[in-house]
């Protein structure tokens, strides 16, 4: 839902556009991969973004098919490496999809936290809930797990909050609706896209008074 797949602009490149507009400041968005996922050949490689404004800053940390789990182990090197100081982090539906269960998840979330810091102890970070997709309508078990994951974040985020490093529980992006805002029940279309960049940009400019208000097409 972060990579984006061919053809796409990604919720990434909505978000650039409207920190342009709305961040009065210099800002880097950061990360040591640009592709996007090509469904063709199931690989990461793919460069073909649906605006090719050669200003758009590629760069990012996701992963077709990655989480919490993976993420985990890669996040210390990359703020290191990349200077990031603030994170937006959507994960875990991978996770409780194919990985760990809610509580697993949350471990995992909570090793990210301690890494992230490890390599910038006053690293932001604003903390997306799972969005239920398609699965969760038809298998209770699993809407379950995505429901426990959330509160458990929720109580993450809460717990591990300090002045120093803060981190926001951002809201879910409003009025999410599979059926308009993905194209397959899972992963964003055009619409999806805007709407989970303006729930980071509204938890940013709220908390943080970054950018802006996103006003939504």
């Amino acid at each position: 839902m972060t990579i984006g797949s061919a053809g796409e602009h990604t919720w990434r490149h909505r978000l650039w556009q409207h920190l342009r507009a709305t961040h009065h400041g210099p800002f880097e968005i950061v990360g040591p991969r640009e592709t996007l996922y090509d469904k063709a050949t199931e690989t990461p490689t793919s460069y073909e973004y649906a605006d090719t404004d050669p200003r758009f800053p590629r760069a990012h940390l996701a992963g077709w098919g990655e989480g919490w789990l993976h993420m985990a182990p890669l996040i210390a090197d990359a703020i290191r490496e990349h200077r990031a100081n603030v994170l937006l982090v959507s994960l875990g539906l991978i996770d409780l999809g194919f990985y760990t269960n809610a509580g697993q998840t949350a471990e995992n979330a909570r090793r990210f936290i301690a890494a992230a810091r490890e390599a910038d102890p006053r690293v932001r970070m604003a903390l997306l809930p799972v969005i239920p997709n398609v699965r969760a309508e038809s298998d209770a078990p699993f809407a379950a797990q995505v429901a426990h994951f959330n509160e458990l974040l929720a109580k993450t985020a809460a717990d591990l909050d300090e002045p120093r490093s803060p981190i926001l529980l951002a809201s879910p992006p409003q009025a999410w609706d599979i059926n308009w805002d993905t194209y397959d029940g899972t992963h964003p279309n055009a619409s999806g896209e805007h709407k989970i960049a303006a729930a980071f940009a509204g938890a940013m400019h709220e908390a943080w008074d970054l950018g802006g208000p996103y006003e939504l097409p």
